[in-house]
């Protein structure tokens, strides 16, 4: 893995942060992602034949963090290319690829994600969504909560169940339902969170679906899933990173400026020392980051999902403590919508809390990667 970025990454940084500071923190979601997709970055994880830039999760991940430091997070970035055109791309079927990935690619299309639910959360091993055959068709049936962007998106890939006939146990599958499908109902759930994209609980009533609806084979349900997961989880950290750094920037400039007896009071050492203090953080996390997305790219799927979760840890934990020094840096201006850092105080929890709690992260490092039993 190399330990700087090429020349190539840095280029993109540099011509990404300069699209996200022309549209800075009252940006238009529509513009940003129609401008975002006519340069490429949308698509640039996603194979050239199909209209992607041929990079993996490392760009893309520099796309969102550059954005989310200039004010302008495309959240929908995790779940359209990230996710679903990652899954489809390496999973898909001819068809599906064609179908889907184009439009993924230059942003005319849009694909939301569906795996929690109300009892389960995440846990793919506790999913009660099912699916069974009907003929040549399937049948889907359950309930999601929490999902982004439905309102936005033509199709959401559903994470569901089907029955293994050697085993009789349920497996989990993909399943690629169009938004007008008919049992397929939506209701927008009340958020105090302000953001573009809108949450959703998602209800499946004998959805049926045409057998190519299932991405992918039918036994690999949980390699096929974990293959959106950890770019899930590398993205989420690079939202966090590009909140924690605009939160950040826009504090020190106020340190720098904001003038208390005679001295700026970014001087004082309390007042300094944190600020640091975050910034060391952040770059910690990034670096786990480019790490979990060097080995996804590279095809270590097993070592990717370690680094991935470690990454989204680290991530969520320097973005709160970045945006909650920075708010108080600035005092009661830290409130106000001129210095736009208020609102970040409720979306930084949301990289504590998804798409996996802390708590759930540290379960796995506990028992994956450190050896301890199990607590559940």
């Amino acid at each position: 893995m190399p330990t700087t970025e090429t020349n190539e990454h840095k280029a993109l940084r540099e011509a990404v942060s300069a699209l996200g500071k022309r549209h800075g923190r009252t940006y238009d979601r529509e513009q940003l992602w129609s401008e975002a997709a006519k340069l490429g970055y949308l698509g640039v994880n996603l194979p050239e034949e199909y209209g992607g830039g041929g990079g993996g999760i490392s760009e893309l991940s520099i796309v969102l963090e550059e954005l989310g430091a200039a004010g302008c997070p495309l959240l929908m970035m995790v779940v359209s290319p990230a996710i679903c055109g990652t899954v489809i791309a390496r999973f898909g079927t001819a068809a599906q690829k064609q179908e889907w990935l184009p439009g993924i690619a230059d942003g005319t299309r849009t694909m939301a994600f569906g795996i929690t639910e109300p009892d389960a959360g995440s846990n793919s091993h506790r999913i009660t969504t099912t699916a069974h055959r009907d003929g040549v068709d399937w049948l889907l049936t359950g309930r999601k909560v929490f999902i982004s962007g439905v309102d936005l998106a033509d199709a959401t890939l559903i994470v569901g169940r089907t029955e293994d006939s050697r085993t009789g146990r349920l497996k989990p599958c993909l399943f690629i339902v169009p938004r007008d499908a008919q049992g397929f109902t939506r209701r927008q759930i009340d958020m105090e969170l302000t953001a573009a994209e809108k949450q959703f609980e998602l209800t499946l009533d004998d959805v049926r679906l045409p057998a190519d609806a299932l991405v992918g084979d039918e036994d690999a349900g949980l390699l096929q899933l974990f293959a959106g997961l950890n770019p899930e989880r590398i993205m989420t950290a690079a939202f966090a990173i590009g909140m924690g750094r605009y939160a950040l920037a826009r504090a020190v400039e106020y340190a720098r400026d904001r003038t208390v007896w005679d001295a700026p009071i970014g001087a004082h050492q309390a007042i300094a020392h944190p600020l640091a203090q975050a910034h060391i953080d952040l770059e910690l996390a990034r670096l786990m980051m480019q790490k979990a997305a060097y080995l996804y790219d590279a095809g270590d799927d097993a070592g990717a999902g370690e680094a991935a979760n470690m990454a989204k840890y680290a991530a969520g934990e320097a973005c709160v403590r970045a945006v909650d020094q920075s708010v108080h840096t600035l005092g009661g201006n830290g409130l106000t919508r001129e210095f736009g850092l208020a609102s970040l105080i409720t979306a930084a929890r949301v990289a504590r809390i998804a798409p996996v709690s802390r708590e759930m992260i540290l379960n796995y490092v506990s028992h994956q990667t450190l050896g301890l039993p199990k607590s559940y």
